[in-house]
């Protein structure tokens, strides 16, 4: 099992392709709930949606989160999102971390 990922630095879009060729992501990322900090409207509204999601690489075995060619980490309101996104990255596994969101109380019979 792999280590909680906490970001120790951040590669850009651009890097992905050179990385996983040269066998510097090994690991299915893993998508991660965050506090929002990118700004704007719509799903940007930081009070009626203080968080989203965002994904992080195990890059030379540290994990490093994503950021935009502007600097700013990347950030996807949606889930459904970010999968066309890895997926057009070329990555057909990840992983989903959610430490945020409450967990519901089970609502089915035990097997």
């Amino acid at each position: 099992m792999l280590p909680s990922p906490i970001p120790a630095g951040t590669i850009r879009q651009v890097d992905i392709p050179g990385m996983v060729a040269a066998y510097r992501i090994t690991q299915y990322p893993c998508i991660v709930r965050v506090r929002r900090t990118v700004q704007g409207g719509g799903f940007g509204d930081q009070d009626r949606n203080p968080f989203t999601w965002t994904v992080f690489f195990l890059v030379d075995g540290v994990w490093m989160s994503l950021e935009s060619a502007r600097g700013m980490r990347r950030e996807w309101g949606s889930l459904d999102k970010l999968e066309v996104w890895l997926r057009g990255q070329g990555f057909a596994f990840f992983w989903v971390r959610n430490d945020i969101d409450a967990i519901g109380v089970p609502n089915g019979e035990p097997e």
